[in-house]
């Protein structure tokens, strides 16, 4: 016996396979079968309203509120046009700082390397007393 009332078809173009149970898209009010109710599989244009990520700007890494109904990637171009705080000059920020006080040595490190003798800093080259001719009075220095 068949019951032509019952049911609806998938809404998905490709499918249009008759469901007893379909289930309505919360974002675009379609009806899909379950193969094809996930917002990428029927490939819901409305998808962005049910959307709660927050985007976040890809030049100076600052979250972007974006209000519902509004297309995210809108909102983040708005941003980088009017309010975004990138300075260019913050991205070649020099990590290499640590300047070795050896005469003539013009190496650089990223981190202190300090003597315990002199407390001066140093390159790795030259960290150890015997390699920057170390000046500490007092204590003589082993050469072992």
């Amino acid at each position: 016996m068949e019951f032509p009332g019952l049911g609806e078809h998938c809404s998905e173009r490709a499918c249009k396979q008759l469901d007893f149970l379909p289930l309505k898209c919360d974002a675009c009010g379609e009806l899909f079968c379950k193969d094809h109710i996930r917002y990428d599989d029927h490939k819901c244009r409305s998808a962005y309203k049910k959307n709660v990520q927050v985007p976040v700007c890809p030049l100076c890494n600052t979250p972007i509120p974006v209000q519902k109904g509004e297309i995210p990637d809108i909102v983040v171009g708005a941003h980088m046009d009017k309010d975004c705080k990138y300075n260019p000059a913050q991205q070649r920020q020099r990590i290499f700082t640590n300047e070795c006080l050896k005469p003539g040595c013009k190496r650089k490190e990223m981190m202190k390397v300090v003597c315990e003798q002199c407390g001066g800093n140093f390159c790795i080259k030259h960290r150890h007393p015997l390699d920057h001719d170390c000046k500490r009075s007092g204590h003589s220095i082993s050469k072992a």
